[in-house]
C-alpha cells in the first residue's frame, strides 16, 4: 500500500522529514547503534581525520579562501595572507576543534531526539546565508564534495580495521552512507530555501545547483 507523505509537513517539519527521509532509505536504530560502535572504535583516530580533512580543504585556493574570513564564535587572530595559512594557524585549530566536537557528537549520539536533529540543521544553516552574522556562506559544491571526502576516510577507518568482521563493515559502510545523505539534505534544504529567498531562477531539479556554483 502507498504511504502518503504530506509535501507541506516535508517542507516545514524537521522531524516529520527526518522520519520522511528515515523511512526511505531504511535509517533505523539499528544504524545509529553501527554508528556509535564506530565511535567508539575511531575516538582515538578523530584528530588524525579531521587534520585529514582540513589538509585537504588547504589544499584548494577555492575553499582555502573560507578560512581567511572570521568565523562566527572565534575572537583570535585571523591570518589573512592565504600562503601563510597553515593547519598550525589560530582560526584553523579552532576550526579543527569545532569538527572534532562534531564527529565525536554524530557518532556517539544515541536517541535522535528533536534537540540533536535541531544540531544537524543548525550546522548546516550556519554555512549559508540563512543564519545572518553566524555565516560564513559557502558554496554548496564544498559542501557536497566534502561530505564524500569525509565519507570516504570514514569508510576506509572501517574496511581497514582487521578487529571488526565483515558484516559489521558491512552495517558500518551503510549506516554512514545512509547518515552522510541525511546530514547532506539537511544542508541542502537551507540552501534551497535561500535560492528561493533570493529569487533566482531555478529549474525545480537544479535549485541547489545554482547556489553560486
Amino acid at each position: 500500500m502507498t504511504q502518503h507523505i504530506d509535501n507541506r509537513g516535508v517542507q516545514t517539519n524537521l522531524r516529520y522529514r527526518f522520519e520522511y527521509l528515515s523511512k526511505f532509505i531504511n535509517f533505523t536504530t539499528d544504524d545509529i547503534a553501527i554508528l556509535n560502535v564506530l565511535g567508539k572504535m575511531a575516538a582515538e583516530l578523530v584528530p588524525t581525520i579531521v587534520d585529514k580533512i582540513f589538509q585537504r580543504l588547504l589544499d584548494f585556493d577555492i575553499t582555502k579562501r573560507y578560512f581567511l574570513m572570521r568565523h562566527f564564535g572565534y575572537n583570535g587572530t585571523v591570518t589573512i595572507n592565504e600562503s601563510e595559512l597553515t593547519l598550525q594557524s589560530e582560526q584553523m585549530c579552532f576550526r579543527r576543534i569545532s569538527l572534532a566536537k562534531y564527529l565525536k557528537r554524530i557518532l556517539r549520539q544515541k536517541v535522535w531526539n528533536d534537540a540533536f536533529l535541531e544540531y544537524l540543521s543548525y550546522v548546516g544553516k550556519i554555512h549559508t546565508k540563512m543564519a545572518g552574522s553566524h555565516s560564513i556562506d559557502v558554496d554548496f559544491i564544498h559542501i557536497n564534495i566534502l561530505f564524500g571526502y569525509i565519507e570516504h576516510i570514514l569508510l576506509d577507518v572501517v574496511l581497514s580495521n582487521q578487529q571488526i568482521n565483515n558484516e559489521t563493515k558491512k552495517l558500518a559502510a551503510l549506516a554512514l552512507s545512509k547518515f552522510f545523505w541525511i546530514q547532506n539534505d539537511f544542508f541542502s534544504m537551507h540552501y534551497i530555501k535561500q535560492s528561493n529567498t533570493n529569487g533566482m531562477n531555478c529549474s525545480p531539479n537544479m535549485k541547489v545547483g545554482c547556489i553560486g556554483v
